[in-house]
């Protein structure tokens, strides 16, 4: 079951598997009514309560479990690497993903978008490979669930603060996931974070940092049109001339932390340069879409300030005399309602602004908060609000040179359409 068809539920059916989606007991396939006790009910937290499906398995006695769950049991078995952060842990744990699966040993994965790479978020290496790489998810604790040999930790910032009311309390649900690593395992953690695994005196803590010295951390960094390449200090060396396969500085970050869990389980320089360079990124993070001799369009999933900044900046970074316009999909009611000085302060950053409808996903509305609490808030001067099914009209009579959608939301759905606008109003120049 889905709520909506998307790109991934239709790979899913050419692969054979049905989905359905009509919240109703009669679009249950008759297997799975006719026989409850052999059958296993495998949910996740976007699941609501009140869902007429998830009711009826609770009601009539099959064995339910929350996905999370279910991959701490998998993970148990292998020798597991869970990156974890309230932004970047995406990109990094299907970075390392790829850099392993180069590697003799091979690794397994399961990961929360879809690597441009493997075209899957699920990495399966030959049969025997023991190692498996899992992106931890903060949301509803569920990582919790995991019990990693090896765990990142990319950020701590506030977020979900629908389930963790303060910042507090997601900084005691990560100190609860770094309780968890094994004794005698690693922890990778971004540099000025180190004090929330101060009592785990039992596994061996390495800090990274892209701006700072660290144990691994980059140096002599250059920008090529948004490609970028360093040298990489590491407790065991240097490893020189290392290019990124993606774009966005904030790549560099991540690969920092990647590359770190690399080398500590075994990849030599080689690979690590070539796995390096041949990343090709994953769908909707910092995705290039089109790029023409007037016009370039980026998407990316970015849905919290900081992971806007971090867009943002890189952007100006590449086009820094270039007119920059930023389409952003609020996600959530109480995400918008908590972060909405932060949204306007990183949204400020861009020359034009358009805000969407907020995408209410999982929630209710709450009275009073709209996208107008982020636009009102906004300093940049030209800032508009429109209506998704709106926005192609918006952009026709926009005058950017540099154009950046981000969200969490169904905002994808507009890409395939920009991109076309965009061919057209390329071919208008030329004219």
């Amino acid at each position: 079951y889905d709520s909506t068809p998307s790109k991934l539920t239709h790979q899913l059916e050419q692969e054979g598997i049905s989905v359905h989606y009509t919240d109703s007991v009669n679009s249950i396939p008759k297997d799975f009514i006719d026989n409850p006790k052999e059958s296993l009910v495998i949910y996740t937290p976007a699941i609501p309560k009140n869902h007429i499906e998830y009711n009826y398995f609770l009601n009539n006695g099959y064995e339910m479990t929350k996905r999370a769950k279910d991959l701490g049991c998998l993970s148990k078995s292998c020798v597991t690497a869970a990156v974890s952060g309230t932004h970047g842990k995406t990109s990094t744990s299907t970075l390392l993903a790829h850099l392993l699966a180069s590697t003799p040993q091979g690794c397994n994965a399961f990961l929360g978008g879809i690597s441009k790479n493997f075209l899957s978020n699920l990495v399966l290496a030959d049969k025997g490979a023991n190692r498996l790489v899992v992106e931890a998810d903060e949301f509803d604790r569920s990582f919790h669930h995991l019990t990693p040999q090896l765990a990142i930790v990319t950020s701590i910032d506030a977020d979900h603060l629908d389930i963790y009311k303060t910042h507090q309390e997601v900084k005691l649900a990560f100190a609860k996931f770094i309780d968890n690593i094994t004794p005698g395992g690693v922890l990778i953690i971004k540099k000025g974070l180190e004090d929330i695994a101060k009592s785990r005196d039992d596994i061996k803590k390495y800090s990274y940092s892209s701006t700072e010295e660290a144990d691994f951390f980059a140096k002599n960094i250059t920008n090529t049109n948004g490609h970028y390449k360093f040298d990489l200090v590491t407790p065991f060396g240097q490893i020189e001339d290392i290019t990124l396969g993606v774009l966005g500085r904030y790549n560099v970050e991540n690969a920092i932390a990647a590359s770190a869990a690399a080398i500590l389980w075994g990849i030599d320089s080689k690979d690590l340069i070539n796995g390096l360079k041949s990343f090709r990124g994953i769908v909707r993070r910092f995705d290039l879409q089109f790029k023409g001799n007037k016009f370039v369009y980026i998407d990316d999933y970015a849905h919290h300030p900081e992971e806007i900044n971090a867009a943002v900046s890189s952007v100006r970074e590449m086009f820094p005399s270039k007119k920059i316009t930023g389409v952003f999909q609020p996600h959530l009611y109480s995400r918008t309602n908590d972060f909405a000085d932060g949204f306007a302060q990183s949204l400020s950053l861009l020359d034009e602004v358009i805000v969407l409808d907020i995408y209410p996903a999982r929630e209710e509305p709450i009275p009073g908060v709209t996208s107008e609490v982020i636009i009102n808030k906004i300093t940049c001067q030209n800032k508009r609000l429109c209506k998704i099914d709106n926005l192609i009209d918006c952009l026709k009579n926009s005058n950017f040179d540099v154009l950046i959608t981000m969200g969490a939301g169904n905002i994808d759905r507009v890409v395939t359409d920009i991109v076309k606008l965009l061919e057209e109003k390329e071919k208008e120049k030329v004219k």
